[in-house]
């Protein structure tokens, strides 16, 4: 009687297994056609998908050493080198020390500098939605492109005020410039280079080194973001125009990085990006 009941309740779990895995697959593929579209024939890129998961779960465990193979080193470089790359263009730096960049740029009104940071959830809001109608590549580049302008604009802005009055007209013009340009620049960021590289990242990343690869360009996002927040308050310190020349060197190189290397992934399978990298 007692194995009777015992074989029961066995059956019963993994009936309850079966079907909570049934569920999932059919969510999935719900989840899979709602993105590609409801005239889209999935079945093949499901069929992909079902096997490259399989793959990926037969080994379950992988070497840093392997990551070094030729097939994963365009797409670690790309989605390291975007995060990395995020960060070296100083957007931390402006964000923790913004009341002192702002100080420096000669504007005392702390609200006002406020306020105009605040546009930042705005231009969240308008890449989550622009996300997968203009697509990733585009974004990055008007991202990377208005960073480059704003940040030499502020740059400019700093070695031009050392040489006017601050009584002066032109230097309350400056100032308000600089602030027109500070913001713009943490917009644009949000616009593209905030949350696109870590999409891309996802997307390029084969399933079988996405989690370690993925863990290593996070570690390599974190350490950046604070070196150079740590190095900031040091470099406006020494030249605050300088500080922002060598931002606007970095987000140029990653203008020029996006365009020759970055690859468009919306609307394609991670086996066609895979494929563009051979």
């Amino acid at each position: 009687m007692h194995n009777i009941d015992t074989w029961h309740v066995l059956h019963s779990r993994i009936s309850k297994m079966a079907g909570a895995k049934m569920n999932k697959m059919d969510d999935f593929e719900a989840s899979l056609q709602v993105l590609r579209g409801s005239e889209t024939d999935i079945t093949s890129e499901v069929n992909d998908i079902k096997i490259a998961v399989a793959s990926a779960n037969k080994r379950t465990a992988i070497h840093f050493q392997e990551l070094n193979q030729k097939k994963f080193r365009m797409p670690l470089t790309l989605g390291i080198g975007l995060l990395v790359l995020q960060q070296l263009s100083g957007i931390s730096a402006i964000l923790s020390y913004a009341g002192s960049i702002f100080k420096a740029a000669g504007l005392t009104n702390s609200n006002l500098a406020a306020c105009g940071l605040g546009a930042i959830v705005l231009a969240t809001g308008i890449t989550t939605w622009l996300l997968d109608r203009a697509g990733r590549r585009i974004l990055l580049i008007i991202s990377s492109a208005g960073m480059t302008l704003s940040l030499l604009a502020v740059a400019v802005i700093f070695f031009l005020k050392d040489n006017v009055p601050q009584d002066s007209d032109m230097y309350y013009i400056l100032s308000m410039v600089s602030l027109l340009a500070i913001v713009a620049c943490v917009i644009t960021f949000s616009f593209g280079m905030g949350a696109i590289p870590w999409v891309i990242m996802s997307e390029i990343l084969p399933v079988s080194i996405k989690s370690l690869a993925g863990s290593f360009a996070t570690l390599a996002n974190w350490l950046t973001s604070f070196g150079i927040t740590m190095t900031a308050n040091l470099l406006l310190s020494w030249s605050a125009g300088g500080t922002f020349v060598c931002y606007t060197l970095v987000s140029a190189f990653t203008l020029v990085f996006i365009v020759l290397w970055v690859p468009e992934t919306k609307g394609r399978t991670l086996e066609e990006i895979q494929w563009s990298f051979r």
